[in-house]
């Protein structure tokens, strides 16, 4: 599921990164691709995408696994019997507190990510004067300068987007996903609904979490100059020096791919899924 998203989406969210941290560089989407394009190439567009890969396959791989343990929780907290089905809501507070274990493996592989993915607009900037442009080159400049807790910058704010975040993003997607079954299992829905509804629920997620990405983004990319502010330091920075919109910079590639990654993931999830069953059922 995790590939299925990074394959789908890097480019987009390439962009994003860029368009989030240094939104003067770019009037646009089109803008922000045809320099990138004209200055790097098109591998500017896969810049971090061994991290992203990493951060999603275990991002994913985490979330799910914990998704089903948070729905036994709820089961227990609501008082029902272990093979009860959770209603769209319940279903969203277990995806919202197995996102909190998540984190744990996602925030050190997105700082990654993002670093790489901006370390053109930093050297532009004049904030680096020599950038690293490898995969190991920025995990030893991170543990060079702050050590091993240095790839959790922007933890709190990774928690802060991800929490409330999965809470509309399982509610979305199972939402969606009763629409569509109308009445049916949902287990009986094919790739076009679920493809919908995976889209769905990513758009869900980033709608009611964009500012929050924006400032982790900030945050990641930043600090590689030097001491950087906190959640609320950067956000009150931003909001006082550029405007209450430069937090949403970088909005229309992230919901072009929150809806195609997004649709692949939960597609790619669900299929791998029932293949598993089968070969579990089988023995």
């Amino acid at each position: 599921g995790g590939t299925a998203c990074v394959a789908t989406g890097q480019p987009f969210d390439t962009a994003k990164v860029k368009m989030q941290t240094f939104p003067s560089m770019y009037k646009g989407l089109v803008d922000c691709f045809v320099q990138t394009y004209k200055q790097v190439g098109l591998r500017g567009f896969y810049k971090g995408t061994t991290p992203a890969l990493v951060a999603n396959i275990a991002e994913n791989s985490v979330l799910f696994m914990c998704y089903g343990f948070c729905q036994q929780i709820v089961r227990r907290i609501v008082g029902v019997d272990r093979k009860t089905k959770l209603s769209d809501l319940q279903n969203a507070a277990a995806g919202s507190f197995a996102s909190a274990f998540a984190t744990l493996v996602l925030c050190p592989t997105e700082l990654v990510k993002c670093r790489l993915q901006a370390m053109h607009e930093m050297q532009l900037s004049g904030k680096v004067i020599q950038g690293h442009n490898t995969v190991w080159s920025v995990v030893k400049g991170v543990i060079q300068k702050d050590g091993p807790l240095g790839f959790y910058r922007g933890w709190s704010s990774t928690l802060l987007r991800e929490v409330p975040g999965y809470f509309f993003f399982f509610g979305g997607y199972e939402l969606s996903r009763t629409f569509f079954a109308s009445g049916r299992s949902k287990d009986e829905l094919g790739p076009i609904p679920l493809l919908l509804s995976g889209g769905f629920g990513g758009s869900c997620l980033w709608i009611a979490v964009y500012p929050v990405d924006c400032v982790k983004s900030r945050i990641q990319v930043l600090s590689m100059a030097g001491k950087q502010a906190g959640f609320m330091g950067t956000f009150a920075t931003v909001v006082r020096t550029e405007g209450v919109l430069a937090l949403y910079s970088g909005l229309t590639p992230t919901m072009i791919r929150a809806f195609v990654a997004n649709g692949a993931l939960f597609l790619a999830y669900e299929y791998s899924r029932k293949l598993m069953m089968k070969q579990i059922d089988s023995y």
